[in-house]
């Protein structure tokens, strides 16, 4: 190994891939390297397995099925298939690991693994709005998950900031159990997809509040409104809502990359196009820790194929 082995810590014997990530793109990678019997090692995380899906309500555009399904179904579905074909999965957090070098290591808090090939799907997180109080509030009001929270706000009015799919997906959500939904947007128009914003134009519920930022949320154990400005006039106000739900994006996990694979100023991973490559041998990325201008399911399993398959190509040079 490149690295000193932590001491107390078990060594295991060489794998041949790890994944770190589950996700269609980490199930995708599973399944494909699995099938390609080189015994895959698939860490899922210690939480929130199964990645951004499973906080997801109906998936219709994922190719097969015709009536849609529940995120989390489809998830289950395909870590399944993963464990169908041999991928070792394992529910814990890689903490730390070392890629340079022909042998690379990956540790979590009570092991290490010694690999030739690495494949990294660990996917994205919530961005947050970054106001005084948000933290603070944090399970108390204010949430980044409608469909984990949303039953809470019953008949309560309840804030979305954010413009995108999500934003609309979030909103459009919340409406089965909220009195409102205001949706704050900073500009005068939507970035959503055509259906996603008929959908929530069309639902009574749902009204906006355009050209508008929220600059704090407002309470002391609890949510009790959105301190918020106009961004034409300057005219800051009280937003009375109970509820704020952030839907503004997310930011790549990247963390344990630093300093050794090659990112890009947002802190995604830049590798080698059509391959999945990064700038080390063996060590190959897919899914939204690459992709923030497509962030489809459907293109997340793609690359995490691609990455299987690049993983093999380079094993079967070796």
């Amino acid at each position: 190994m490149t690295a000193a082995t932590p001491e107390g810590l078990c060594v295991r014997d060489i794998r041949d891939v790890v994944i770190i990530g589950s996700g269609p793109a980490g199930y995708a990678a599973g399944v494909y390297t699995a099938r390609a019997d080189l015994n895959p090692l698939l860490f899922e995380g210690a939480v929130g397995m199964g990645g951004a899906l499973m906080n997801t309500t109906e998936v219709e555009n994922f190719p097969g099925f015709a009536e849609g399904v529940q995120g989390p179904e489809m998830m289950m579905a395909m870590r399944a298939q993963a464990a169908r074909f041999g991928a070792d999965l394992v529910a814990d957090d890689v903490i730390s690991v070392d890629l340079t070098g022909e042998l690379k290591s990956v540790a979590t808090a009570t092991d290490v693994v010694a690999v030739r090939t690495v494949i990294i799907a660990t996917g994205s997180k919530y961005r947050e709005l970054g106001l005084p109080n948000e933290k603070r509030l944090s399970g108390h009001g204010v949430s980044w998950c409608a469909t984990c929270d949303g039953f809470f706000f019953r008949d309560q009015d309840i804030a979305v900031v954010g413009g995108g799919d999500s934003a609309m997906e979030e909103a459009t959500f919340l409406a089965r159990f909220a009195r409102s939904v205001t949706v704050i947007v900073r500009r005068d128009v939507l970035r959503a997809s055509k259906i996603m914003q008929q959908r929530a134009f069309d639902n009574p519920k749902i009204n906006f509040m355009w050209d508008t930022e929220p600059i704090d949320v407002i309470g002391e154990d609890k949510v009790t409104g959105l301190a918020a400005r106009n961004l034409k006039t300057g005219e800051e106000y009280k937003v009375n809502v109970t509820g704020l739900f952030v839907a503004i994006g997310h930011e790549p996990r990247s963390e344990l990359l630093a300093g050794q694979v090659n990112l890009d100023p947002d802190g995604y991973v830049l590798v080698e196009h059509p391959s999945t490559r990064t700038n080390l041998d063996g060590v190959f990325a897919c899914g939204d820790l690459v992709d923030h201008i497509y962030r489809q399911a459907i293109t997340a399993a793609g690359t995490g194929c691609a990455a299987a398959l690049d993983a093999e190509r380079y094993l079967a040079g070796k």
